[in-house]
């Protein structure tokens, strides 16, 4: 089998199964009891807490748990609006964010909120230059993907940050599920005030995830409850998942140091070889993408029909983000950036983690030839 969408979900380590297993049976207490068995509870949260934090450059007090990217996502811009709506009720996003910051917006504009949605050029690129044009006295957040989930091209989160420090009102989100672990981001230096992560992004497992909470930044939490995490998310802790998702991050940050450039080779291999045929159509910029993501159109053909074509050669890719893959409909990124509703509605999207190897792309360049040559044959008859 070759896995190539790493985007979608990892496959988690087997030592972060271990530690889950471990945890969920030999400290299995809630972390909010008073009695021993809850202490040791408490004390590995504690310690995945510090570890992640240390991973990431920040404090301890500063990561919040949570379920995943989409909750985290929901948390961070629904909490800030409705905790800061005295200061104003301006958003600004883009029009190429993952379902689950579109969708909170939605929400947020019934509750009414006016919100900004500032789109990319050709490339799938933000520019800073376009979110300080939105900027308003009443602006209060600001929220940005880092690297985006369908194209993979990096987004000036630096430089975004900087025009955001004359504007004190304005929150900035990032959403960094995409790039931890293979796109370094400096919290701090970057001026973000929220910052999303997934653990099954990483080779964690589903249902683990945190949110960099700025020291001072308030929340209006999504759930009431016991009041756990600082009383911004209630509900008992995962601590089996937060332990496996602290140990998923260090080896994902350790296997970068050791394996960045067998990827970066893999995906190289990979742009070269694919785009030499000519029914293809590449849309991930050369400059200021990700080196895990490759995002293409094969003319005149449906793109689940081309996915399930590799997957009979033992071999899997997707279409758009697994979260909207299944309504068929054309990427809303891909039409952002100009790209022909007949392209945007054949696209596929490879992605890549640290085991991926060159011959894996050999592999993959060779049954995508077969199924374009195959497939137009189809097409033709």
């Amino acid at each position: 089998m070759i896995y190539l969408d790493n985007s979608a979900t990892t496959k988690p380590y087997k030592e972060v199964l271990d530690s889950f297993l471990k945890v969920s049976e030999d400290f299995f207490g809630n972390p909010s009891s008073l009695h021993k068995i809850g202490g040791q509870a408490e004390k590995l949260l504690q310690q995945a807490r510090s570890q992640v934090a240390k991973l990431l450059d920040v404090k301890a007090s500063e990561i919040l748990f949570t379920s995943g990217g989409t909750e985290s996502n929901n948390l961070a811009v629904k909490g800030a609006a409705m905790a800061n709506r005295e200061r104003g009720k301006h958003i600004i996003t883009s029009s190429i964010e993952h379902a689950s910051i579109q969708n909170a917006m939605v929400q947020l504009e019934s509750l009414g909120f006016e919100v900004t949605y500032v789109n990319p050029d050709a490339n799938g690129f933000v520019s800073a230059e376009a979110i300080k044009n939105e900027l308003r006295d009443d602006t209060i957040l600001v929220s940005v993907i880092h690297v985006n989930n369908e194209v993979g091209t990096i987004q000036p989160i630096k430089e975004i940050g900087a025009v955001l420090k004359n504007y004190p009102k304005a929150f900035f989100h990032v959403d960094h599920v995409q790039g931890v672990g293979k796109v370094p981001l400096d919290f701090y230096k970057a001026g973000i005030h929220l910052c999303t992560i997934s653990g099954h992004k990483f080779h964690g497992l589903k249902g683990t995830g945190a949110l960099f909470v700025k020291e001072g930044v308030r929340l209006s939490p999504l759930f009431s409850g016991g009041n756990q995490e600082w009383k911004q998310r209630s509900g008992t802790e995962n601590v089996a998942g937060m332990v496996a998702m602290s140990k998923a991050l260090r080896m994902t940050i350790e296997q970068r140091k050791e394996k960045l450039n067998q990827m970066t080779a893999a995906m190289e291999r990979l742009r070269d070889g694919i785009s030499q045929i000519k029914e293809i159509t590449i849309h991930t910029p050369q400059q200021k993408n990700a080196p895990h993501i490759l995002n293409f159109s094969v003319r005149g053909l449906k793109a689940e029909t081309f996915v399930h074509a590799l997957e009979e050669k033992n071999i899997y890719v997707s279409t758009t983000s697994a979260c909207s893959s299944k309504k068929k409909a054309a990427s809303k990124t891909l039409l952002a950036m100009g790209v022909p509703v007949d392209e945007a509605e054949s696209a596929i999207r490879i992605s890549l983690t640290y085991s991926n190897t060159i011959e894996e792309a050999d592999k993959t360049i060779k049954a995508v030839a077969e199924a374009v040559k195959h497939l137009s044959e189809v097409v033709k008859k």
